[in-house]
């Protein structure tokens, strides 16, 4: 990621803080909707789920700045992922999902190149979880 792509994406994060609770509903009913056999690694009530989706977003977005200093937590998420039945397949359904959230909650301030950003930083943290969890065979499928 560019320097660049790392400010628009923080920028346009802080756009969606103030509106977390109804992104994180707009993304799981998404997820939910091209992906249905994902809801069975989710529990009933996702009231804390959808917080923690929010809380580490917010996480890996300010640390886009410094992309080490995220590196550790995201290694322990995806192999917290595995024992949650989630596979390397899941990974871009979860980013289509993510994408569309922010068009949708950013309207007409989501433009290509803030998608171009964010798509950088969803691919460069999603290959590392999948290459932390699956090595680094899966990751470059």
């Amino acid at each position: 990621m560019t320097p660049e792509q790392v400010k628009l994406v923080q920028q346009s994060f802080s756009k969606v803080a103030p509106i977390s609770e109804q992104a994180a509903v707009i993304f799981y009913d998404r997820l939910f909707d091209v992906a249905p056999g994902v809801r069975a690694m989710f529990p009933a009530d996702m009231t804390e789920q959808r917080k923690k989706l929010m809380a580490t977003l917010a996480a890996v977005v300010n640390g886009l700045s410094n992309l080490e200093s995220i590196l550790p937590a995201a290694s322990a998420l995806a192999v917290r992922h595995v024992s949650y039945g989630a596979r390397p397949e899941h990974y871009p359904v979860v980013g289509g999902a993510l994408l569309w959230t922010l068009e949708k909650g950013l309207g007409a301030a989501w433009t290509p190149e803030l998608a171009s950003a964010w798509t950088a930083a969803y691919n460069t943290l999603s290959g590392y979880m999948i290459a932390e969890a699956y090595g680094k065979a899966q990751a470059a499928e």
